[in-house]
């Protein structure tokens, strides 16, 4: 599906720097009366929810006025997993969520995105109708139409329930864990769920100071995680991105075990006991050790576009349950309505628990093919594939690897920059076609 052209909202809500366009104060108030508009337009209940920057502070009272203004009631709930958002919103039967957070940037960023009622993201037409609205700038109803606010802080615990209920009499006693939670929006919810399952948990990345989440912690820094689990003797690692839906994972030795492994034990498991449903759904950039090792198993593997909204589009398409990303987006469809990493953790440590292997020992079954990524800049952004020598260049490789490699080529969204990708069997021949490719996009548009 080819995403609608919008002007604000990206893959993954609106996000940028913090101070500017349109990361401000007045954008994110005119967003929220917006978005009251189009998705509460005879007013409702809008949940908001953040991880944790010092800027929370600032959107949160911009976007409680926005929508306060266009007769939307707002329940304020604080720090909490954008996954928990999306449940909580459920839970209280709000007609939409929202979620501070730029989810695995640094603090000086920010992003601000919508669930529906359902705890699902926007489909791009609605967030094409906030955008037109944005046009018309805000409006202020009567006195007696605005809308209150309130906090409820307190029903986090409702979150942590439904986490555990998610994998029914699992008991953890005798698992030690290490959980880093990036000093991000999981700080407090991930580290009491495992422990109330029975894990002696060894938490990291739980001191937020509002500038410090995702900074050399977490699941897009797991180094210290990895360090920690082998050094520990501990069963496994768990590392959360800052707004807790990215899962990465390490096994008792400290070796990374990133969202294609984890797509591949919980497929195989699923096949197992029955209940995969449809293809397991990755995207272009997934492994193609994983699409080999599901196939050699028999289990279908379709690839999406990369961003975890594709991939949950393509996964209802196809009817599927199960589906991600490299980087730790997991969704298990029949558990959670996204990706959440503690709801896809707790999966993995079931699987354990019931077969009686160790996190490596469940990798086994999947040989990851070595990636090469060269990024080579153009002067100007365009499609790859019009480029007709680089064409030609791509089908001598792609007949050189055979069945035994892989080429993805893509322009970035944000900067000119063509991204060559190649995967085989081993380095040596990834970096070779890798490096021929790029120079032929250098010579063609250098």
């Amino acid at each position: 599906m080819t995403p609608h052209a919008r002007a604000y909202f990206g893959t993954d809500g609106v996000r940028g720097r913090v101070g500017e366009p349109p990361l401000t104060a007045d954008f994110a108030l005119r967003l929220a009366n917006a978005a009251g508009r189009v998705l509460a337009p005879h007013g409702g209940t809008v949940l908001i929810g953040k991880d944790t920057r010092l800027s929370g502070y600032l959107f949160e009272s911009a976007l409680e006025a926005g929508f306060v203004a266009a007769g939307v009631d707002v329940l304020l709930i604080g720090p909490l997993p954008t996954p928990g958002i999306a449940c909580m919103t459920r839970h209280f039967n709000c007609d939409f969520g929202v979620v501070i957070s730029a989810s695995h940037n640094r603090y000086e960023d920010n992003g601000i995105k919508f669930f529906d009622k359902n705890g699902e993201k926007l489909s791009d037409e609605l967030e094409a109708k906030i955008e037109a609205l944005l046009e018309e700038g805000p409006i202020t109803k009567k006195s007696e139409d605005l809308g209150r606010a309130s906090r409820v802080d307190k029903s986090r615990v409702e979150y942590q329930k439904f986490c555990a209920s998610t994998v029914s009499d699992l008991d953890l006693s005798g698992m030690r864990l290490v959980v880093d939670c990036g000093n991000g929006a999981g700080f407090k919810v991930g580290p009491r769920v495992f422990t109330d399952l029975g894990a002696n948990v060894v938490p990291v990345g739980t001191a937020p100071n509002g500038t410090n989440i995702n900074d050399g912690c977490g699941a897009t820094a797991p180094e210290l995680m990895q360090l920690l689990t082998k050094s520990l003797k501990a069963d496994a690692g768990i590392a959360f991105d800052g707004d807790g839906d990215r899962l990465i994972m390490a096994d008792r030795d400290g070796n990374m075990v990133d969202g294609d492994q984890i797509l591949y034990i919980l497929a195989m498991a699923k096949k197992e006991d029955g209940s995969l449903k449809g293809p397991v759904i990755g995207t272009l950039m997934s492994n193609l050790g994983l699409e080999v090792a599901l196939t050699n198993a028999g289990i279908p593997f379709t690839r999406a576009q990369v961003g975890d909204r594709y991939v949950l589009e393509l996964l209802h398409k196809e009817h599927g349950t199960l589906g991600g990303e490299t980087s730790g987006h997991v969704l298990v469809l029949d558990k959670a309505t996204t990706g959440d990493a503690i709801v896809a953790a707790l999966q993995v440590l079931a699987v354990m628990k019931r077969t009686g292997k160790s996190l490596g020992e469940l990798t086994l079954g999947m040989q990851k093919f070595p990636q090469v990524m060269i990024n080579v800049e153009v002067k100007e952004k365009g499609d790859p594939t019009s480029i007709p020598e680089l064409t030609q260049a791509v089908s001598a490789a792609e007949a050189a690897l055979g069945n035994e490699g892989r080429i993805v080529l893509r322009a970035s969204g944000t900067e000119p920059v063509i991204r060559v990708m190649v995967e085989a069997r081993d380095e040596a021949t990834a970096r070779e076609h890798a490096e021929i490719l790029a120079e032929v996009v250098r010579m063609a548009k250098g």
